[in-house]
């Protein structure tokens, strides 16, 4: 199914982006032209980042260029995640299903809450002062 031009998902995550081509290779994984070791260092964000790819069993047969900005790496892997979820959707309709049971197709759109105007946070109050 994929060819030379490869196949293409986008995964979002608090305010980060994720662009993911996703082709039949080695298993080789590029971030933002770097390996995956190299771009995220802590082993729980690369575990997440290979758990679409583990699920399905295509883990060292596709090979994947992600491009992904904004956000911190935790929203990066996130999206990451998710982007690689919705290309290999596009990979292979039956997939779906097992994405889905798994919830990786869900985008999480939790994000920070915005600061409220006249007051320190998004949810702490100066002190109240009866008198």
């Amino acid at each position: 199914m994929a060819d030379k031009k490869g196949i293409w998902g986008t995964g979002r995550r608090k305010t980060a982006t994720a662009r993911v081509k996703l082709v039949k290779g080695s298993g080789q994984i590029k971030i933002n032209g770097k390996a995956l070791e190299e771009y995220f260092p802590v082993s729980s964000m690369q575990s997440l980042v290979n758990q679409p790819l583990q699920v399905t069993g295509l883990e060292g047969q596709l090979d994947l260029n992600i491009n992904v900005r904004g956000g911190g790496l935790s929203g990066q892997s996130g999206a990451v995640r998710h982007g690689i979820s919705r290309a290999l959707c596009e990979y292979d309709a039956d997939l779906r299903a097992v994405l889905k049971q798994s919830g990786m197709l869900t985008r999480d759109a939790r994000k920070k809450e915005r600061n409220k105007p006249g007051q320190p946070g998004a949810r702490k109050r100066f002190q109240f002062s009866k008198r």
